[in-house]
């Protein structure tokens, strides 16, 4: 709002659009539409289902690396990254979806860099 309609007293009457500033509002919302960004809803959703399939694909490769060799440090290092999924879910349901994105992609490229490095 501009100072001048912040001025104006309540009983003022808003003046009405004409025609031609109805044709430039569609413009602009043709081009809001291209240059659409995500809703914080569709944000959360995102992260969320971000989060259930790295959940998910944790899960199978601890399954493969626990079949292939039994290890504690298998089990910890995969069972952290699995944790770290459904933090990141409460996360996104709550609201915070880029401290949940940044946790979730540090936390996957640490989970798979200890896997490279500390596990023979």
């Amino acid at each position: 709002m501009s100072t001048s309609d912040q001025d104006q007293s309540v009983d003022t009457p808003i003046p009405a659009p004409d025609a031609g500033a109805a044709a430039e509002t569609e413009t602009e919302t043709e081009v809001e539409v291209e240059d659409r960004r995500l809703t914080p809803r569709q944000a959360r959703r995102l992260r969320i289902a971000l989060s259930s399939v790295g959940m998910v694909a944790m899960a199978v490769v601890l399954g493969l690396r626990i079949a292939s060799r039994s290890s504690v440090l298998v089990v910890g290092v995969y069972g952290l990254a699995l944790i770290l999924c459904g933090i990141v879910i409460e996360l996104s349901r709550n609201g915070r979806t880029r401290l949940g994105s940044w946790l979730l992609a540090v936390g996957l490229v640490a989970a798979i860099g200890s896997d490279w490095l500390l596990i023979p």
